[in-house]
């Protein structure tokens, strides 16, 4: 049983906001998440279409590019967030890729890394930056909620055994670097909750039925200070939800971070 001061924390590629706007507000109206991280909205927010837009209890911000591809947003929840929180971007945010909101010591983000399909040195470099602000704010005493698509499946048990090949999304390099953002007081907290699931998935190729058989890739984490995951914690991706070709993961986490 989850304990009531758990905070609720939901992220999705939702692959396009304009054509999913219904599915997102019946799953936030359905699970009422306290911090909602929505990545590919594929909009800016002058598209984002009502009533989602604004939708009621949130503090929303929703950044975007006018013919862009990718596009985050984060939604906070005023019962959890009482006082409008600070929405700021990191200097390395490119191609509208992170938001991130600070209250208190907690720097909250969601997060859409680059495919590195067309441009695999931009990933790198996107990841790189991303390692070193996560190692300034471990250095800061800041307690870092980091949720999104990371675009790359950490571990080989992270990848359907038939589809495991050194590509881009498994390759050494990548892996590398997730482990050494994870490395500053980050837990990987869907791993934590369940560390011998091998499928356990969040992303399916859309063609010869891979949804329904289960056979993809996790690509979509939430990420957090290890001050903020204890027993009570747990994670879980919702296959079943939505038509996008990510499922949504959502998380349970400590209210407060725990004294060092």
């Amino acid at each position: 049983m989850l304990p009531k001061c758990a905070v609720k924390i939901a992220t999705w590629n939702v692959n396009g906001i304009r054509k999913r706007s219904s599915e997102v507000i019946s799953w936030i109206d359905r699970e009422e998440p306290d911090m909602v991280c929505l990545q590919e909205t594929k909009a800016t927010a002058d598209q984002v279409p009502e009533p989602l837009a604004k939708i009621a209890g949130y503090h929303c911000h929703w950044h975007g590019e006018k013919g862009g591809y990718s596009g985050v947003a984060l939604l906070l929840h005023e019962r959890r967030f009482a006082g409008a929180p600070r929405f700021v971007h990191p200097p390395f945010d490119l191609e509208s890729r992170i938001v991130v909101a600070e209250v208190g010591s907690l720097v909250l983000a969601s997060m859409y890394v680059p495919n590195g399909g067309k441009d695999f040195p931009a990933k790198m470099q996107f990841l790189n930056e991303l390692a070193a602000w996560t190692a300034e704010l471990a250095a800061s005493g800041r307690h870092l909620v980091l949720c999104g698509d990371f675009n790359v499946a950490r571990a080989p048990i992270d990848v359907h055994p038939s589809l495991r090949k050194d590509m881009i999304g498994q390759s050494a390099p990548e892996r590398a670097l997730i482990e050494q953002l994870l490395s500053h007081d980050l837990v990987d907290v869907g791993r934590h909750c369940d560390p011998a699931n091998d499928r356990l998935f969040t992303w399916w190729a859309p063609w010869r039925n891979l949804r329904q058989r289960n056979i993809g890739w996790r690509l979509d984490y939430v990420a957090a200070h290890r001050a903020l995951v204890d027993e009570t914690a747990h994670c879980a991706a919702y296959r079943d939800v939505g038509t996008s070709d990510h499922a949504p993961v959502i998380a349970h986490l400590r209210d407060e971070p725990r004294a060092a």
